[in-house]
C-alpha cells in the first residue's frame, strides 16, 4: 500500500474554540460527526462550519474534562462510532442520519452509548443514552481480560455485527483484539427495548500488528472496505495503562482479513510529528484504493484536533 496526505485542517467550532481530543469520526447528516473523548458534545463538521451537538448529559454539571483540573476521571471517553444500517430502527431511517457513539469502557464512567439522529440538515435530535455496563462486562469476559483493562477504541459494521476493537496494551501482554456484537440487539439496548446484558458477543479475534520503535501497535479505529476487508488505524503509544496518555512513537494503517494482517503502511508525519490517528471515515472508494478522513488527537485540550485527508492506494 501507499498513503499520502492530501490536506490537513485544524478543527475549530464556529466560535473559535478548538475541537478537543478528536476520537472518532463518522458520516452524519451531510457532513461528519467528530467525537471528543473529553467532552459531552461532539462536533458536526459541515461545509458551512462546525457546530456542537450534545451526545451526553453533563457529568456533575461539567461538559469538558481535563487532567489539570482533576476531572479527567469523569470524562465519558467516547471512542468508537458507526452509522446505523438502514432498516434497523423500525420506521426510523438509518444511514448517515443516525449514528451511535460508544465509550471506551476503560473506567465505570466510560460505559455509555448514545444514539444520535439528524433533524434535517440544520439540527440534531436529543440523544438517546444508555448505560451499557453489562455489555462491556460481557466483552471483557469474551476477551478473557479484567474489565479495567478494556479500551474499546474502534468499530465498524460488518454484515449484521459490529466489529468492536479492543486497543489493548501489547507490551503489557494485553493484545489488540476485537469481538463481534449483534448490531440489532445493541440498538435495541440503546433505545430501551432490550437489556444490555442480553446483547450477544461472539467472534473474538486477536491481531499482531507489529511494533514501531519498539512499542507495540494497537488499533485505534476501523472502517469496512469495499471488498469486505477491514482497514484499521493503529498507534504505538508508550503508556502503562488504558487511561493514561503517553508519547506516540509511530502510527500505521493496516488491512485485516479476518484475524490476519494482509498489508500495512506507515502513516506520514503531520505538521512534523507522528499523527495519533484516532478516527477514520471512508470518503470514497476509488478504482485503486480509498480516500479517507482521519482525525488526529493532539492530547492537549487547548490545541485543535486535526482533520486529515488521506489517499490510500493498493
Amino acid at each position: 500500500m501507499q498513503v499520502e496526505v492530501e490536506h490537513v485542517t485544524a478543527l475549530r467550532f464556529d466560535d473559535g474554540t478548538p475541537v478537543r481530543a478528536a476520537s472518532a469520526v463518522v458520516a452524519f447528516g451531510g457532513g461528519w460527526l467528530v467525537a471528543q473523548d473529553d467532552a459531552t458534545h461532539a462536533a458536526w463538521v459541515r461545509p458551512g462550519g462546525v457546530t456542537p451537538v450534545r451526545a451526553l448529559p453533563p457529568v456533575r454539571g461539567l461538559d469538558t474534562f481535563e487532567e489539570a483540573r482533576g476531572t479527567k476521571a469523569l470524562k465519558p471517553d467516547l471512542e468508537a462510532a458507526f452509522v446505523v444500517p438502514d432498516g434497523l430502527l423500525g420506521d426510523l431511517p438509518g444511514g448517515d442520519g443516525a449514528v451511535v457513539l460508544l465509550g471506551s469502557g476503560s473506567s465505570p464512567a466510560r460505559v455509555r452509548g448514545c444514539l444520535l439522529r439528524a433533524r434535517g440538515a440544520a439540527d440534531a435530535e436529543q440523544p438517546l443514552v444508555a448505560d451499557l455496563a453489562p455489555l462491556y462486562a460481557a466483552v471483557a469476559r469474551r476477551l478473557g481480560i479484567e474489565v479495567d483493562l478494556l479500551n474499546l477504541e474502534g468499530a465498524c459494521v460488518v454484515g449484521d455485527v459490529l466489529r468492536w476493537f479492543q486497543r489493548g496494551l501489547p507490551d503489557a501482554g494485553v493484545p489488540t483484539a476485537s469481538v463481534d456484537v449483534d448490531v440489532r440487539a445493541l440498538l435495541a439496548a440503546l433505545v430501551g427495548d432490550a437489556r444490555p446484558a442480553d446483547v450477544p458477543v461472539t467472534g473474538e479475534r486477536r491481531y499482531d500488528l507489529g511494533c514501531a520503535r519498539g512499542v507495540g501497535l494497537a488499533v485505534t479505529d476501523a472502517v469496512l472496505l469495499a471488498d469486505g476487508a477491514v482497514l484499521v488505524s493503529a498507534a504505538a503509544e508508550d503508556t502503562p495503562d488504558p487511561r493514561d496518555d503517553g508519547p506516540v512513537v509511530g502510527s500505521v494503517l493496516a488491512v485485516l482479513d479476518d484475524g490476519l494482517v494482509r498489508d500495512r503502511v506507515d502513516l506520514p508525519h503531520v505538521h512534523g510529528g507522528v499523527a495519533k490517528v484516532e478516527g477514520l471515515g471512508v470518503v470514497e472508494h476509488t478504482g485503486d484504493g480509498v480516500r479517507l478522513l482521519a482525525t488526529v488527537d493532539a492530547d492537549d485540550p487547548t490545541a485543535p484536533s486535526l482533520a486529515v485527508g488521506l489517499r490510500l492506494r493498493w
